[in-house]
């Protein structure tokens, strides 16, 4: 593996390059983002492509890649731009990509804009809110999840994420009626550090869950869009994001192994299902090495 700074204007990104470029078999390297998560966050699903050139980066603000715009907020058309300027450095495009939460929309913002980047796209388990029949409703939960991170910082904050991601099916009166949750019940810590800048719990990603996908330049694309969901989620909000983004684009969801984290080995404390996932997706791109 080596790492690269690409300078912006706006922006130093960071990306790790696991592989030879130019590829050694003249294949489409496959570039792997998310958001919040960095590139940390890949290392399993990467390991199991060592044929493979893997690339894999932190958006801006994030990880390792340091903004130099002024900006605290995270915006799909802004890290689209960023992951855009990626693949043309990269020399080696269109590439192929999986993308995951957050970089999922990011992946299809870029895809609307940039149609010829990459060849294929398996965006798994977009966190979107306008396409989803309650959307209103889940504005209301989010929001829920930013009033208690303000009012109780961290802990408190991601035990009321949880309990909002964690919920099945539409956001009901009975979802409202809950008390808020105890962090030890996580784990997490119930004493407040003082920070509020958590790119999850505040409104800084509203943008990416607020952001509603350009079906008609998806539909106009060259790029293969698969939209992926893990069979854990199904009926949770980034599951049912994810088959109504599927609907809107004319297809089923596909799905893979394990949940949202489904990639993710054990070092990251929400392991998933890595070895299965990593199959599954060979499968969905269509490489049999």
């Amino acid at each position: 593996m080596t790492t690269h700074v690409l300078s912006t204007p706006e922006v130093d990104l960071v990306h790790d390059i696991l592989g030879p470029l130019p590829t050694a078999d003249g294949s489409p390297p496959l570039v792997m983002i998310g958001q919040p998560m960095d590139a940390a966050g890949f290392r399993t699903l990467a390991s199991s492509f060592p044929d493979r050139t893997v690339v894999t980066y932190d958006p801006r603000g994030l990880g390792r890649s340091t903004r130099k715009d002024g900006r605290v907020d995270h915006v799909p058309g802004v890290q689209a731009a960023d992951v855009h300027a990626l693949i043309e450095a990269l020399g080696a495009g269109p590439v192929e990509m999986f993308a995951s939460s957050g970089g999922a929309v990011t992946a299809l913002a870029l895809v609307a804009a940039h149609p010829d980047d990459v060849t294929t796209l398996v965006a798994h388990e977009p966190p979107l809110i306008p396409v989803v029949p309650d959307a209103p409703a889940a504005e209301r939960a989010r929001a829920g999840v930013r009033d208690v991170y303000e009012a109780k910082g961290f802990g408190a904050g991601m035990a009321a994420f949880i309990q909002m991601t964690s919920w099945r099916g539409e956001y009901s009166d009975a979802y409202f009626a809950q008390p808020a949750p105890d962090p030890a019940a996580f784990g997490l810590p119930a004493e407040d550090d003082g920070s509020r800048g958590d790119p999850v719990l505040s409104d800084r990603s509203w943008a990416v869950s607020g952001y509603r996908p350009d079906v008609d330049a998806l539909a106009a694309a060259r790029t293969r869009v698969v939209i992926a969901v893990g069979e854990e989620s199904l009926d949770s909000f980034t599951g049912r994001a994810s088959a109504a983004t599927a609907e809107l684009l004319g297809q089923q969801p596909t799905v893979f192994p394990s949940h949202h984290g489904g990639f993710l080995g054990g070092e990251h404390g929400y392991a998933g299902q890595p070895e299965a996932f990593a199959r599954r997706l060979r499968e969905v791109l269509g490489d049999t090495g």
